[in-house]
C-alpha cells in the first residue's frame, strides 16, 4: 500500500509540475526557455519538476489590485468635469447669443413704420403751421 501512495504522489508531482510549465508564460520562465523547461520535465520526472519548482517558475509577488480607469464618483472625475464645464460655458455662450439676437431684433425698424414711412398720416406734415411755429416760439425766448 505504501509503495501505491509513493507511486501516486511521484506522478502527481510530475503531472502537476508538466501541467505548471505548460501554463506559464514564456516571458516568465526563469533559467532556461519555456521549451528546455518542458523537455527537463518530461526526461526527468521528479528531478525535473522539483528543478521547476524552486528555479524555473516564477516568482510571484503579491497579487496586483486592478486599477480602475474611472473614478467611482462622477464629481472625482477630471474628463467629467471638464465636459461638464465644457457643456456650462456652451449653455451661457448661446444664451448670450440669443439675447443679443432678440436685442438687435427688437432695434430694428419694422416695414412700414418710423420716420420715413410712405402714406402713414401720424409721419407726414399734415398739421398748420402755426402749430409748429409756436412750438418753436415757446423754445427760443427771442421771438417772443
Amino acid at each position: 500500500m505504501l509503495r501505491v501512495a509513493i507511486a501516486v504522489a511521484i506522478l502527481a508531482i510530475y503531472v502537476y509540475g508538466l501541467v505548471d510549465v505548460i501554463r506559464t508564460d514564456a516571458h516568465l520562465t526563469r533559467g532556461f526557455s519555456k521549451t528546455t523547461w518542458i523537455i527537463i520535465v518530461v526526461f526527468l520526472p521528479i528531478i525535473g519538476a522539483a528543478l521547476w519548482f524552486l528555479i524555473g517558475r516564477p516568482r510571484y509577488t503579491a497579487p496586483v489590485q486592478q486599477t480602475y480607469r474611472h473614478p467611482a464618483a462622477p464629481d472625482d472625475d477630471p474628463d467629467f468635469l471638464r465636459n461638464l464645464e465644457q457643456r456650462r460655458r456652451n449653455q451661457a455662450e448661446a444664451e448670450r447669443l440669443r439675447k443679443l439676437k432678440d436685442d438687435l431684433e427688437s432695434k430694428k425698424p419694422k416695414p412700414g413704420a418710423g420716420p420715413r414711412g410712405s402714406g402713414s398720416p401720424s409721419t407726414g406734415n399734415s398739421g398748420t403751421s402755426g402749430a409748429t411755429g409756436d412750438a418753436s416760439a415757446e423754445g427760443n425766448p427771442e421771438i417772443k
